[in-house]
């Protein structure tokens, strides 16, 4: 149930959360990096990475197994090559004589 790839997988997540809610309040706050209030911006990043653990380990009885998604992959069937169209005989070309005189 709380194996390494899980946990892996759940910590990946949170770390993204935390930096997209992080870059989200910085630039909804229109603050520079001198003027940002840091303590509001860190704790809610740090909400929302909490958050992000709690409902990965909330979805483990409804997704795949050993992940933190509800959703389960299948990556698409891989097409199998078709082979190259044979190539068609090309007429020969006849050359035609031009006549350089104007009527």
């Amino acid at each position: 149930m709380f194996t390494s790839r899980f946990w892996k997988l759940t910590a990946e997540r949170a770390v993204k959360t935390f930096a997209q809610t992080l870059a989200g309040v910085l630039v909804v706050g229109g603050a520079t990096l001198l003027s940002a209030n840091w303590p509001t911006a860190l704790s809610t990043a740090g909400m929302a990475a909490v958050v992000s653990v709690l409902t990965s380990v909330g979805s483990l009885k409804i997704g795949p197994a050993d992940s933190p998604s509800v959703v389960k992959y299948d990556p698409p069937a891989q097409a199998t090559p078709q082979p190259a169209p044979e190539p068609q005989a090309v007429a020969p070309v006849t050359p035609v004589a031009v006549s350089a005189t104007a009527a």
